[in-house]
């Protein structure tokens, strides 16, 4: 964990599987700033919405140990943390179709047509509205 922290290294791997496979992401960010802050910088650039489902969420049994034992909520953590530089992609279900058979990319959720809504469907089918509460380099009061 703090190996992932400490020294992150970028996804290049995915990079070229995406180039392989000849699949054209419609969108694509590292997770640098906490996926709350991330997801929402592609929404707004794109004007579209998204809902994210918690229990899609990728997050190694090791993290979830060490969160119960520091008493962080694992999914909070995963929403507003960062420098771990994983990729966050979307893509049109034609290239969908393409990227489910990638073992190491995870489906968390999907775009919606509502503007910048940027929703969380918790593991009890609740729906949330996030907030940005990751690291934002251009706000200047955070």
């Amino acid at each position: 964990i703090l190996e992932r922290q400490l020294k992150p290294e970028a996804r290049v791997d995915i990079i070229e599987k995406l180039k392989t496979m000849k699949i054209k992401p419609s969108s694509m960010i590292d997770l640098s700033d906490g996926l709350s802050s991330d997801i929402t910088h592609i929404c707004r650039a794109s004007n579209v919405g998204v809902k994210i489902f918690e229990n899609k969420i990728p997050i190694s049994e090791e993290t979830k140990r060490t969160a119960q034992e520091l008493k962080i909520n694992p999914t909070i953590s995963a929403l507003h943390g960062g420098e771990d530089y994983e990729l966050l992609l979307t893509a049109s279900v034609k290239e969908y179709k393409k990227l489910k058979t990638i073992k190491s990319i995870q489906p968390i959720g999907h775009i919606t047509s509502e503007k910048e809504k940027i929703e969380l469907i918790t593991a009890s089918n609740e729906s949330i509205d996030l907030t940005i509460e990751g690291w934002d380099s251009f706000l200047k009061n955070k």
